[in-house]
């Protein structure tokens, strides 16, 4: 084998490393927003809550339907939450959640 399939091939792990660990962090993000969301709402079962936050980003690629979700429950729970907090709130728990997972945590 020579040097450049070993490079192709040490490439090709690194971009399949990476794109694992940025799917790790968003669903570690969408569940940290699910927690804030639910505290801000007083539910109760706060882990229920974040798990469907988790959930929700299944349906389409992106964030999209993430934030369609949490603003829209927002909302209806009566909070007068901007898409912008929203949206600031979902950057700030991404940067957090790349680091929990680059850190192993």
């Amino acid at each position: 084998m020579s040097t450049f399939d070993d490079r192709e091939k040490g490439f090709e792990r690194k971009f399949a490393n990476d794109q694992e660990q940025e799917f790790r962090a968003t669903a570690r993000r969408n569940r940290l927003l699910g927690e804030w969301a639910a505290s801000l709402m007083g539910l109760e079962n706060v882990e229920d809550y974040a798990r469907a936050v988790v959930k929700s980003d299944f349906e389409q690629p992106g964030d999209e339907d993430v934030l369609r979700k949490v603003l829209g429950d927002l909302k209806g729970a009566g909070l007068s939450t901007s898409e912008g907090e929203v949206r600031a709130k979902m950057d700030e728990l991404l940067a957090i959640a790349r680091a929990n997972v680059k850190s192993g945590r």
